[in-house]
């Protein structure tokens, strides 16, 4: 049986300061790095950073790939 859905409003945007183009889509940007971490596999270590994303609070921050946030935003 499926459970009710209780949202929580942390998925809801502030639209006041969102630009929006013409397919109504908006590109997140990074603001700010919190921290970096260094995740260590059997044979190989990645490189991790944690964002802090325009137009999210910063409980929304999420950890991300450093090498590829490189190659996105130089």
């Amino acid at each position: 049986m499926l459970k009710r859905y209780h949202g929580d409003g942390d998925y809801i945007i502030k639209w006041d300061s969102v630009v929006l183009d013409k397919d109504l889509q908006y590109e997140e940007e990074p603001i700010a790095i919190l921290d970096r971490d260094v995740w260590k596999m059997r044979t190989q270590e990645i490189k991790s950073v944690k964002f802090q994303w325009k137009h999210r609070p910063l409980e929304k921050a999420t950890w991300e790939i450093e090498k590829d946030m490189q190659d996105k935003y130089p």
